[in-house]
């Protein structure tokens, strides 16, 4: 009974910190699934309240999904087993739907561009002319670092050659990246910051180096500040995991000022800023202007992440990591023990496709096509789902993340379910938090890979089930 004891104040109802209690309770399982909760009698005994009080309590345990009562048995904790285990669950559907034909599916799920923008035939040139000019060559194993030739690209096209060629790490995708900053800088129990919410597979790597995950809420214009700064001046911070343009999975852009203070922050809480730069190629609103952390950064304290696989081919894997001074020969380290070296071929096509201009036409014919799908997809939402969802407005990238209005009596779990059903694919906010529940109000729409047609479609059968 001891553990259901707790601290009353006047800032809450009483029957609020009795449910908030219990469902720590049960969220961290020291009350087990289908466990019986103490009778009304004893617990309002313990707590010193009355009965009305701990019935409230119960009752909100129940409305919420955390309790069940049997009639004439008592009320049992209930784990929300639609949460639990959901991500294994979540990737096995997502299996079970691609064995069953992508095509009878509205998937609303995919994250890269859609692959039928991108020119095979110039591509299968410039590999051609890679096997010309290189033959056996292209096939070897390059540096740690990666082909030099691409790493010179890299900080002449996208750095005006404002960095060292040293500092550029090819790798073979954003999560190699995360997951060798990870092994360079973290040790277990170190405090490491997350946007809330946040990249699920950042999440998982956190979570496999036995960090200790400190979360801030995300604002339109990016982390929330005020509450950053009580976490810094609480906690020794190793790094902050941050996603700068077109957040996953809120779709938020951060702003200059934000950028400037967090920067700031880093100096005088010295801690470390993992700048994951996520599809800031695809911006399409004039407000928004492109200055990355990494740019702005005076004092090498940004370690910047840059994934060539969402924009460019997700089978693909390449993109590139930029460390401060400090930790380049741990990131070195860090990669060997990793992969040694990432794909020879594909990083010298990437650098001839690169200075032959295919990647800057190439950009530009993606920002056309889907700014037009972008505005249709906002318009589609608004017009159809406007009652049940709202949502703020990224400006750019591939994706809505939107909030299921609070009247309406479904979760983005039971959304998921229903619309499978009907064909449709979404992807449930329960897998962007460090705790899973706390997702359930939200649900992501990508409009990377559909044509107007079924996004509309997907729209009306998602507007249905909302409304249903």
């Amino acid at each position: 009974m001891e553990l259901f004891e707790c601290k009353f104040n006047e800032e809450q109802p009483k029957y609020i910190t009795i449910y908030k209690n219990i469902k720590n309770l049960i969220l961290k399982e020291k009350i087990e699934e289908g466990e019986k909760l103490p009778s009304i009698r004893n617990l309002s005994k313990l707590l010193k309240v009355n009965n009305v009080t701990v019935i409230n309590a119960y009752k909100k345990l129940e409305e919420e999904g955390y309790a069940v009562q049997k009639i004439g048995s008592g009320t049992y904790a209930k784990r929300k087993e639609s949460v639990r285990g959901f991500r294994k669950e979540y990737i096995k559907i997502f299996k079970n739907a691609l064995n069953d034909g992508k095509e009878k599916y509205v998937d609303f799920t995919g994250e890269g561009t859609c692959v039928d923008y991108f020119s095979v035939e110039a591509f299968k040139n410039i590999i051609n002319a890679v096997l010309d000019r290189d033959g056996a060559e292209a096939l070897v194993y390059q540096e740690t670092l990666g082909y030099l030739g691409l790493r010179k690209s890299i900080n002449d096209f996208f750095w005006n050659n404002k960095l060292s060629d040293e500092d550029i790490l090819v790798v073979s995708g954003a999560q190699q990246g995360i997951d060798i900053v990870c092994k360079s800088i973290i040790n277990v129990n170190d405090n490491v910051i997350v946007e809330k919410p946040t990249y699920s597979g950042a999440l998982s790597v956190f979570k496999w180096k036995k960090a200790n995950i400190l979360e801030v809420n995300i604002l339109e214009d990016g982390a929330d500040l005020e509450e950053f700064e009580k976490i810094l001046k609480r906690y020794k911070i190793k790094c902050f995991y941050v996603m700068s343009y077109f957040q996953n999975p809120t779709g938020i852009s951060y702003s200059l000022e934000k950028k400037k203070r967090i920067l700031e922050l880093a100096e005088i809480y010295d801690f470390y800023i993992v700048e994951d730069d996520y599809l800031s190629e695809l911006i399409y609103n004039e407000s928004l202007s492109y200055n990355s952390f990494k740019s702005l950064d005076k004092s090498d304290r940004v370690i910047y992440i840059k994934s060539f696989s969402k924009i460019f081919l997700p089978g693909i894997r390449l993109g590139y990591l930029i460390s401060p001074v400090k930790f380049i020969d741990n990131m070195k380290n860090s990669k060997i023990n990793t992969d040694i070296s990432t794909s020879s071929l594909m990083q010298r096509t990437l650098d001839l496709y690169i200075n032959k201009g295919y990647w800057k036409d190439y950009i530009k014919k993606l920002n056309t096509l889907y700014l037009d799908k972008y505005r249709f997809m906002k318009n589609s939402i608004e017009n159809t789902l406007r009652d049940s969802v709202s949502f703020i407005d990224p400006k750019g990238g591939l994706s809505f993340y939107l909030k299921i209005n609070p009247k309406i009596n479904m979760d983005s779990l039971k959304l998921f379910y229903e619309c499978k059903k009907e064909n449709v694919l979404i992807t449930p906010g329960v897998l962007f938090y460090k705790f899973p529940h706390e997702g359930k109000g939200h649900f992501k729409l990508s409009f990377s890979q559909l044509s107007k047609e079924e996004i509309q479609k997907g729209m009306e059968i998602i507007k249905n089930v909302l409304n249903s």
